[in-house]
């Protein structure tokens, strides 16, 4: 495997378990209800939560993550040629589809997540009662694993594209030509020159020369 396809899979995933384990944090740091105070019957006192820095270096490293993966491969619809198998190509595009819907949907639950996550002294009114609105649980905790999906994902098309490339199989090295298979089919006998010299023995040419 070629250093440039080393670093740049150790990068994404490293990116890709920093976006987790910060998402994972902030879904362990958010504000719950049992927090929020109310210092008059209509203001709600948020106390002061991580979770806002937390998702949003979740935020920002899915999204290096996904800039790298896809610079590194380039255009996948340019990529396709004659050295792609169909289901090298199928999987390949299926994956990257995913990853890309995956990362949206991450994307902006940690966007979120966070901003909820910022609100100070703000009350809301419903069917005439004031109330503190606290951000669902597990919406960091599903936005981390949709980027380890995205992340995986995404060098999993990377790696298939850059085999098909570099005209190696991704789980099994280098193909060479002539060793795909077994090769099936009749033994070739090389033809006899006609203009060959036949070789008679001796006796059989004198007996041949008396009769």
């Amino acid at each position: 495997m070629e250093r440039k396809v080393i670093i740049v899979c150790s990068v994404v995933g490293f990116l890709g378990l920093l976006s987790a384990a910060t998402g994972f944090a902030a879904e362990a740091k958010r504000i719950k209800g049992s927090q929020v105070q109310f210092s008059s019957p209509t203001e709600c006192v948020y106390p002061r939560s991580p979770a806002l820095g937390l998702g949003l270096t979740a935020a920002v490293a899915l999204m290096i993550a996904q800039i790298v993966i896809n610079v590194a491969t380039g255009c996948i619809c340019c990529r396709k040629g004659p050295h792609q198998s169909n289901s090298n190509w199928t999987l390949a595009l299926i994956c990257f589809v995913v990853s890309w819907f995956t990362f949206v949907i991450a994307f902006l639950l940690l966007l979120t997540g966070a901003a909820l996550n910022d609100q100070h002294g703000e009350e809301n009114l419903y069917f005439g009662s004031y109330y503190c609105y606290v951000m669902k649980p597990g919406v960091f905790a599903g936005a981390a694993l949709l980027s380890l999906a995205s992340v995986f994902l995404g060098i999993v098309y990377y790696l298939i594209l850059t085999s098909a490339k570099d005209g190696s199989n991704l789980w099994h090295g280098p193909v060479h030509p002539g060793q795909g298979g077994i090769a099936m089919g009749q033994p070739q006998i090389p033809p006899q020159n006609a203009q060959d010299p036949v070789f008679v023995h001796p006796d059989t040419y004198m007996r041949r020369q008396f009769t």
